[in-house]
């Protein structure tokens, strides 16, 4: 069991023929994920990577049965490549590239929303979403950890990894990269969702980041919604006031958006916060040890 992403997922690639396309093709069929396809309309027809190449999603949704997308296309193409995934009602689609204009991201995410919400948007600016020993999508190493029955909802990419690769004794029903841009598809509250409603999820971390609002949200949702246990790392204690830390989201103003003003949000509800990742870890750890 997993949310969103499972061994039965049928995944195609926009972009695929191109090199970030092809490189994590290679990795995703290696990884074990059922990797149908790939969309490119210049490219229509012929194959890659041993896949048959389609011209548009709609086509490749008929063809091969694909629910779920993965976007590797150049940021001046992504809003047109995810409103086609959003038009074919694909029930996933993951946006991997980063660059992505933020009205861009309002635009499709909008779309999204016009449209009926049919299609998840993951990212963009995201590293995928991962169900270990079931499907990879994105660009998620595959090898870092193993099945369980902790789920992960993230900004960061790097630090997604490692919290798997630190927990990969106890292992993951499904770790989701949602990404650090200031507009994004799924929400940590989506997930930490999912994650409560599924019976193979115990336990939740969760890592935010400086910048807006979303962790504030986020513990608000769990004090109400959430009983399953929650850690959680809140990255950029050291950021200056300003100054935007590697995300375009993470930017401070004034007490706003805060390391310590998220920190003290979610330890209110229950929240356990650690100082640093290994100590996030450590109780996950404990937490699923008393299990």
């Amino acid at each position: 069991m997993a949310i969103w992403l499972t061994e039965n997922s049928k995944i195609i690639v926009q972009g695929m023929t191109g090199g970030e396309g092809t490189k994590h093709t290679r990795r995703m069929l290696a990884s074990g994920a059922r990797v149908v396809g790939g969309v490119n309309a210049r490219k229509a027809g012929t194959t890659h990577e041993g896949l048959p190449v389609f011209g548009t999603v709609k086509e490749a949704m008929e063809q091969t049965g694909a629910d779920v997308s993965v976007v590797f296309v150049p940021p001046a193409f992504t809003k047109d490549a995810v409103k086609e995934a959003i038009d074919a009602e694909m029930p996933l689609c993951v946006v991997i590239t980063e660059g992505v204009p933020v009205h861009d991201s309002t635009e499709f995410w909008a779309y999204a929303v016009a449209k009926g919400n049919k299609t998840r948007i993951i990212g963009p600016n995201c590293p995928g979403i991962a169900s270990p020993g079931a499907s990879n999508a994105g660009i998620i190493p595959a090898d870092i950890t193993t099945a369980g029955r902790i789920g992960l909802v993230s900004k960061s990419g790097t630090l997604t990894y490692q919290l798997m690769y630190e927990l990969r004794d106890f292992g993951f029903s499904t770790a989701v990269g949602i990404g650090g841009d200031p507009v994004i598809g799924t929400t940590h509250i989506d997930a930490l969702q999912a994650f409560q409603e599924d019976p193979a999820t115990d336990a939740i971390v969760m890592i935010g980041e400086i910048g807006g609002d979303a962790e504030e949200r986020a513990a608000a949702y769990i004090e109400q919604h959430v009983s399953k246990p929650v850690v959680a790392y809140v990255a950029g204690f050291t950021a200056p006031e300003g100054k935007t830390m590697g995300h375009a989201g993470a930017i401070v103003s004034g007490s706003a958006g805060t390391a310590q003003a998220k920190k003290e949000a979610l330890e209110k509800v229950g929240v356990r916060v650690g100082k640093t990742p290994s100590e996030t870890a450590r109780l996950m750890r404990e937490i699923m040890q008393a299990r």
